[in-house]
């Protein structure tokens, strides 16, 4: 793999704040295919996009082509974007992070030690919560002291594989590729709170209002997803930290109310009382076509009657905007 700047992570926000609809989405996932057919969706507001072949045909290095797509994003679909570019998707995604809007970090080819060095460990991709701590635990706190510690060390503390990959990623090294046309796997969604939302009802209709939008987008487009994974943002004593839950539903649906339920349970894991909340996510995951997907009869007369109201609203929310119709949690 060449060492030169040729992935680029953008991250897409609106002027004047928040996430792109589906359909602004869409349209800035194919504004990057027109520069390179290599892009891979990370809904609900980033992509990867390899541009090695783009950079040479606009005669233009990393942070020039960035510059022009921006200008084209903010120009036809007025989003502004943050963009990491680097050598690999993994470091390209850490520079992203390190954007503001408007910017372009670019981790010049050969400087991507100095620029991990400092980092903390939870800072590096694939590293969790639990992971940092062990890891904190036996003084590698930093993702150079990862680096610069000995491979077998990092196997016997967190076993062969996963040591090796902490290893590699430490060291700059992904193995993986941008892998074009990804968005069919998964869905997702986000809300985020002006200031740290203590109040749990205010999470929970944070949580309601995801997986409606996910539900009617998921049926919308004839699609059902077999997991749903919760993210939530929240403060802590080194800042802000994530936590990430992901479980399998029953059975694949697009039904509102089963994505809610599984949505609570996931959210009620975490045990986070009294949460300084910056911001939920929700992704659905697995996506396939509802009509190969089988569903278990329950004859359950609240059950089909949730599912014709769902229908009807379905249909309102097409004819009247997304808006028309929603639960009377989210309306009060």
């Amino acid at each position: 793999m060449s060492d030169q700047p040729a992935v680029l992570c953008l991250r897409f926000r609106r002027i004047g704040g928040g996430l792109p609809d589906s359909a602004g989405y869409e349209g800035l996932l194919a504004l990057l295919g027109a520069f390179t057919p290599v892009v891979e969706a990370a809904p609900p507001g980033a992509a990867l996009a390899d541009v090695s072949g783009a950079l040479r045909y606009f005669g233009q290095d990393a942070a020039g082509l960035a510059s022009v797509i921006r200008v084209r994003a903010l120009a036809l679909h007025g989003v502004d974007c943050a963009i990491g570019a680097a050598s690999n998707p993994m470091l390209a995604r850490m520079a992203a992070r390190q954007a503001t809007a408007g910017t372009t970090f670019v981790v010049p080819p050969g400087e991507h030690a100095g620029f991990l060095a400092s980092k903390p460990a939870a800072a590096l991709d694939g590293v969790g919560a639990a992971t940092a701590r062990t890891l904190c635990g036996y003084g590698l706190d930093s993702i150079g002291r990862i680096a610069a510690a000995p491979l077998a060390t990092l196997q016997r503390i967190t076993g062969v594989r996963t040591g090796r990959e902490l290893w590699e990623r430490a060291n700059g090294i992904d193995r993986t590729r941008v892998v074009p046309n990804a968005a069919a796997r998964s869905i997702a969604a986000e809300r985020s709170f002006p200031r740290d939302e203590l109040d749990p009802e205010q999470h929970r209709r944070a949580l309601l209002s995801l997986t409606e939008e996910l539900g009617a987008r998921l049926r919308g487009d004839g699609q059902v997803c077999r997991s749903l994974a919760v993210s939530v943002r929240y403060a802590d004593r080194t800042g802000y930290a994530t936590l990430t839950r992901s479980r399998t539903l029953p059975e694949p649906t697009a039904h509102s109310a089963a994505l809610t339920s599984l949505a609570y349970r996931i959210q009620d894991s975490f045990a986070l009382q009294r949460a300084r909340v910056r911001g939920i996510g929700l992704r659905a995951e697995g996506l396939h076509d509802a009509e190969r997907a089988a569903h278990q009869l329950t004859f359950d007369p609240v059950d089909e009657r949730a599912r014709r109201i769902e229908a009807v609203s379905d249909r309102l929310r097409a004819r009247f905007g997304p808006q028309a119709v929603k639960p009377g949690r989210l309306a009060a």
